[in-house]
């Protein structure tokens, strides 16, 4: 079968792929944590998860790169090389924009969020961790699915894109929401325009988990 065959050779991308999506994975505990320091304004911890944030980042980036020197060369891939390594781009997004968000909240004071938006804000952290969770889900069925390509493997993959897809509407709802809140409630401009900014990069990582989970869905698609 042409699975069983190219496994032997191909086994090595597709893991070094979900190791990438664990340093992923990594980042949604130190995210919705330091976001909560943030909200709470008396934790030391804030300044010390984002540079854990930092650090994943860099780690993934060093993972991606050798990914990409490293992908077998003059041997047909059980699927399409451009949209594996567009996958691992979006994937890759997912802790950048982590990353700039953190950045972005360490642009004011601890406490920037407004009162008012607070429970709002927290709702929309708690909706985007799923989508980063379940990207390495989806690439330990993806590893079972091209090993074996069964029915039942196709099907438990399928459902875990379904879930991100689920999971990135969710928070575009809570993203366009917060911002017209924002827009109806504060005054200042700067303050404004920061909320806002932060809201989108936030919203930007469910997008991109999303877009990784579509790429798996065009990968498995006959």
């Amino acid at each position: 079968m042409r699975f069983s065959f190219f496994s032997l050779f191909f086994e090595s991308p597709f893991v070094k792929l979900k190791n990438h999506a664990n340093k992923v994975k990594e980042c949604a505990w130190m995210f919705k944590r330091a976001v909560n320091c943030y909200v709470e304004q008396d934790c030391e911890e804030f300044d010390e998860l984002t540079e854990e944030v930092a650090k994943l980042e860099s780690q993934a980036d060093e993972l991606k790169r050798n990914l990409r020197n490293h992908l077998p060369r003059g041997i047909f891939m059980p699927v399409d090389k451009f949209v594996f390594l567009d996958c691992l781009r979006e994937q890759d997004h997912v802790l950048d924009d982590v990353e700039e968000a953190l950045y972005w909240l360490s642009f004011k004071p601890m406490g920037g969020i407004p009162e008012e938006l607070v429970g709002d804000f927290l709702d929309l952290i708690d909706s985007v961790i799923p989508s980063i969770e379940k990207i390495p889900d989806m690439w330990v069925q993806a590893i079972l699915y091209f090993r074996s390509a069964t029915e039942e493997n196709r099907n438990n993959l399928k459902s875990i894109v379904r879930q991100i897809y689920q999971a990135e509407k969710e928070a575009d709802h809570l993203e366009h929401e917060l911002k017209k809140k924002a827009f109806a409630l504060l005054k200042d401009p700067v303050e404004i325009y920061h909320v806002v900014r932060v809201v989108e990069i936030i919203g930007d990582i469910c997008d991109h988990a999303q877009n990784a989970s579509d790429r798996m869905r065009t990968m498995i698609a006959r």
